[in-house]
């Protein structure tokens, strides 16, 4: 989550900023002044009726951009109305309370189970794993397993003389970034060359030494959308392995891929299939399609898990084994999961991430016949492509096309890649379940409306290159 400060004293006592109350919200007179405005950074002195308190916080919220509208995340903004129904009966179930709620339990372990045969585990019953509040809490929890047993494995060294490394692309999400800084860990990153926009398997050997804990391979990049060559990298580190003896495993940060390439790119190889795969992860939230926050994580065995990372907590009359960073979290979502599971099964999650590619590639068809875009990707991977304005186009970038589809409720982020492409700055559409054809078209209308009015600018209107970051969601 973001860093918040709290207010100056200025902002927090003048008056304009206070928040006001419209006298029709309360129970009193609806005629009288609106005399009630209750502070908005510190605590107000007493209660107030809770239609008020509704009013106040649901129309402040009114000024958020629809979610369904936003191409800019990828996490999931639809569910049927069944699915919230179990969502809000199960909205106070704590899930680390599995002595008093053992069928919460039982349908995590379900899921478990479900993903490690979608993920082609060798032995299924071997598979250890558990939900986790997200993807970037799993890759957390995945690296913190490689660093252990890299760290058992050289105890001699470790922590005296020895720096862990973790070896990634430069296009990995923010999580791993976090995770090195956190545990201690360098971060060797491949950087992007020329069109290549993810991971090379032979640079990130070279990278690799008796210091690395392993290597992470992202089935889906959220830069472009691309599959990693999983397979290609593991036949790289075979190879390391046969010259030098180092032994490195895989992570597969599947946090979107992870959950439509089973069904959609059944030969592609990239999971447990490859014995050089230790841990998958997967947001359930994501292409699981399940509402915000649910992730998954699971490990080959319990040889990839060391058992000092799993606490048994004798917690409310239960022996209970967990491997978490929290603690307490809402069942809600794990058994949102287990609906959708249920719901769809493997041909109902086929046709729902189907339709999203086929939306995401002809999209990126149409946006490529306006003459104006260079396309990085088709979307034939992830539902999810960049594009970029030609270099013959002067008159604006991305960033005012970014600007001016907000002004019609579309949230399309421009962003730049990083090293070596800092040069390069991209738009970039995901296609969700729930984004569909209808909405789809829409979007090109309005994208159609505004460019004569973008090629009759004199030149980019935006804050400038030098004032763009990079994007990280």
């Amino acid at each position: 989550m973001p860093l918040h400060k709290g207010s100056s004293g200025a902002d927090a006592s003048a008056e304009h900023r206070r928040l006001a109350l419209n006298p029709f919200f309360g129970e009193a007179d609806p005629t009288a002044p609106m005399t009630a405005a209750p502070p908005r950074h510190r605590l107000p002195d007493g209660p107030m009726p809770s239609s008020s308190a509704y009013r106040i916080v649901h129309d402040e919220l009114m000024l958020d951009g629809n979610s369904r509208l936003n191409l800019a995340t990828f996490v999931t903004t639809w569910m049927e109305p069944q699915a919230g129904v179990l969502m809000g009966e199960c909205r106070d179930k704590n899930m680390i309370d599995k002595d008093e709620y053992p069928r919460t339990a039982e349908l995590e372990r379900r899921c478990v189970a479900m993903l490690a045969d979608l993920w082609n585990a060798p032995d299924p019953q071997a598979v250890v794993g558990c939900s986790t509040t997200g993807s970037s809490e799993a890759c957390m929890l995945a690296g913190m397993a490689l660093k252990r047993r890299w760290s058992t494995r050289n105890a001699d060294r470790y922590p005296a003389h020895a720096r862990p490394n973790l070896v990634m692309g430069v296009n990995v999400q923010v999580c791993w970034e976090k995770f090195c800084t956190f545990w201690e860990v360098e971060a060797r990153q491949v950087p992007m060359e020329g069109e290549r926009f993810h991971l090379d398997p032979q640079a990130a050997m070279e990278l690799c030494d008796e210091n690395t804990i392993g290597v992470v391979g992202i089935l889906g990049s959220t830069f472009d959308g691309s599959y990693e060559p999983i397979a290609e990298l593991c036949a790289a580190l075979d190879e390391l392995q046969e010259r030098t003896g180092l032994d490195i495993p895989v992570h597969v940060d599947g946090a979107s891929g992870a959950m439509v390439a089973p069904f959609l790119d059944e030969d592609l190889v990239w999971d447990f299939r490859l014995p050089r795969v230790a841990s998958v992860n997967t947001s359930g939230h994501k292409y699981g399609l399940v509402y915000p926050g649910v992730g998954w994580v699971l490990w080959r065995s319990s040889a990839q898990l060391p058992e000092e990372l799993v606490f048994r907590v004798n917690y409310l009359g239960g022996d209970m084994p967990t491997f978490a960073l929290n603690f307490s979290r809402p069942g809600a979502q794990v058994v949102a999961q287990y609906y959708t599971f249920l719901r769809l099964g493997r041909g109902g999650y086929r046709a729902v991430q189907q339709t999203s590619r086929d939306i995401a590639m002809r999209l990126a068809g149409e946006f490529e016949t306006l003459g104006d875009f260079r396309l990085l990707g088709r979307g034939d991977e992830l539902p999810v492509f960049a594009l970029t304005t030609r270099p013959d186009v002067q008159a604006y970038d991305v960033f005012d096309v970014s600007r001016r589809l907000r002004e019609r409720g579309w949230l399309v982020p421009a962003y730049t890649f990083p090293a070596n492409r800092q040069d390069l700055a991209v738009l970039r559409v995901v296609c969700r379940n729930g984004f569909s054809s209808d909405l789809a078209e829409l979007l090109m209308d309005d994208v159609r409306r505004l460019l004569p009015e973008l090629r009759a600018q004199p030149h980019p209107l935006g804050p400038g290159r030098a004032a763009q970051t990079a994007f990280h969601h």
